[in-house]
């Protein structure tokens, strides 16, 4: 079993309270500093949290750390894939040109960046070419690491959300911002790295999500049946962040999972409801509908999985 699990059910359950990315930064900063995997990561960060913000935000950090191994402690991600016209190949018109000596001119903007603002690494992707270039339906994607403070990188802070609004988007232009050779990640921008992040934050913010339960499901001493089915799930995904995240076993398996975690979605919900005054009950009742967010392509991608597999 894994160890991260185990310390969920062992482990002490009172965690501090944390308004603020600036407050949950320096645990997440210190956990990654500690060393584990990424969905040790993941697990850590969302016991610890009081909320599901910073479970969230757990999950979301792992994912790209799972996508992306080797970065820094000190390094908050952010995957920059959605543009005004959609998140699909043939909508991403942000342009990467290689230059003469080797170095990349990125143009263009992102309209929804997940931790935007806070973030010190944006993963951008984008089509090669100029920004003149005609349109394909099948363009050339790229992935490419950019600090956030490079030059000609604009990050426009959005609106909090209705959900989970401690967690900051932003909006990005990227006007004439100049990379060295190496800032082009190996791989296909959208195979290797858009669509599998995909099933990545599926996989970790689901573990996150269950482990922030678990805690609390053991500090207000709910039901043991429900205890012990937040870690039969939580069990399976940790095991699953083994799996290969483009197969269509992992999909079809990943589907079950994250089936059984919404059932256990809804079983907790009468126990929030029972403390309304809690700002704890408060903020789930408000934030709940995000576990429910892209449902629809994920019964799409577990489809595609089953046909595969014949």
């Amino acid at each position: 079993m894994h160890s991260a699990l185990i310390q969920a059910l062992t482990a002490p359950t009172a965690v501090p309270a944390c308004d603020t990315l600036a407050q949950w930064r320096p645990g997440w900063v210190q956990r990654v500093a500690d060393g584990g995997s990424p969905m040790a990561l993941a697990l850590q960060g969302g016991f610890a949290a009081d909320r599901m913000a910073w479970a969230f935000a757990a999950g979301y950090q792992a994912a790209l750390r799972a996508l992306l191994p080797g970065c820094g402690p000190d390094e908050l991600l952010a995957l920059c894939l959605t543009e005004t016209t959609g998140n699909r190949p043939r909508d991403l018109h942000c342009s990467a040109t290689a230059q003469p000596d080797g170095s990349w001119l990125l143009q263009g903007e992102k309209s929804w960046a997940t931790f935007g603002t806070a973030a010190t690494t944006l993963l951008v992707i984008a089509r090669q070419g100029g920004p003149g270039d005609p349109a394909a339906t099948h363009p050339r994607l790229l992935a490419l690491r950019v600090p956030a403070d490079a030059g000609g990188v604009q990050v426009d802070g959005q609106p909090a959300t209705g959900l989970v609004p401690e967690l900051p988007h932003a909006r990005l232009v990227l006007a004439g911002v100049s990379l060295p050779a190496a800032a082009r990640l190996a791989g296909d921008g959208f195979s290797d790295y858009g669509k599998p992040f995909r099933t990545l934050e599926d996989l970790y913010v689901g573990a996150a999500v269950l482990a922030w339960l678990l805690r609390e499901a053991r500090a207000r001493d709910w039901p043991a049946p429900l205890r012990e089915r937040l870690a039969a799930t939580l069990a399976l995904l940790a095991d699953l962040s083994d799996a290969t995240p483009d197969a269509a076993a992992t999909h079809v398996v990943l589907a079950g999972a994250l089936a059984w975690a919404r059932d256990l979605h809804a079983e907790v919900q009468p126990l929030w409801a029972a403390t309304p005054g809690e700002p704890a009950s408060q903020r789930w009742q408000r934030d709940a509908k995000l576990l429910g967010v892209a449902g629809g392509a994920r019964a799409a991608r577990a489809a595609r999985a089953w046909q595969s597999l014949g």
